[in-house]
């Protein structure tokens, strides 16, 4: 299953031009000279990576640590639902797909574009097509949150691969622990100048006597004007996308 999983994230950057070349006859009816199981199990296993494509996306690419950082950063200006969930979620993908983007192209160079011209076979363009995201993921995989799963799956008799042959069933939860802690990480640098714009509002209107006042909605519009002149969104996405290895 983690193989089909890795072959549809390929093939959700595929440009639409290049199945254009191709029928849906040559895509989806049965072979003339194949076998009808084979072909309704793959079928099959399309049909269902499709439906868990949303928990690809967040498994193996850069995803959650933006969407944290994003999510975070609307928290701590005090702000309900501006930006909206789907603006934020908008910003997080494409964000994704220009960090991920050398990720993918290399994935549909190496397998996908050679298993079209039946260069390769199933098995090997999965292999290939796998490799750029094992080795985008230990790039940005801590190795205390890799121990961790090694020592859980060795504890427990698991064969767990070494080096670059690492099993997926290990990279890839690490992978996701590294980047949540990240994204708390970076949350908490955007967190804290807003923090203490708040307390100098609270310190200023308890000063006054104003104690039905609450600070917040004097401080709004002061941190979204700090947020402004320094350009944050600037910044903010800029770091993000030079924290990837």
């Amino acid at each position: 299953m983690i193989r089909f999983v890795f072959l549809l994230t390929a093939f959700l950057v595929v440009p639409i031009g290049a199945f254009a070349q191709q029928s849906p006859a040559d895509l989806l009816n049965l072979p003339v000279d194949g076998s009808a199981a084979a072909w309704i199990i793959r079928t099959f296993g399309l049909l269902t990576v499709l439906s868990v494509a949303p928990g690809i996306l967040v498994m193996v690419t850069s995803f959650p640590r933006f969407i944290i950082a994003f999510s975070i950063l609307r928290t701590g200006m005090g702000l309900a639902t501006a930006p909206s969930n789907l603006v934020l979620v908008s910003m997080a993908l494409f964000m994704t797909f220009y960090v991920m983007s050398p990720t993918f192209d290399r994935a549909w160079n190496e397998g996908v574009q050679p298993l079209l011209r039946n260069e390769i076979n199933e098995a090997e363009a999965v292999q290939r097509i796998a490799e750029p995201f094992r080795v985008f993921m230990a790039a940005n995989t801590r190795e205390k949150d890799l121990s961790l799963f090694v020592d859980i799956a060795t504890e427990k008799g698991q064969s767990v691969g070494t080096g670059d042959a690492i099993d997926y069933r290990v990279l890839i939860p690490a992978f996701m622990l590294s980047e949540i802690r990240r994204g708390f990480e970076i949350g908490f640098l955007i967190v804290l100048p807003f923090l203490v714009i708040d307390m100098i509002v609270a310190a200023i209107t308890m000063a006054m006597g104003m104690m039905m006042l609450p600070p917040t909605s004097i401080s709004l519009p002061f941190k979204i004007l700090f947020f402004v002149l320094i350009d944050g969104w600037n910044l903010l996405v800029g770091s993000l996308v030079r924290s990837f290895n």
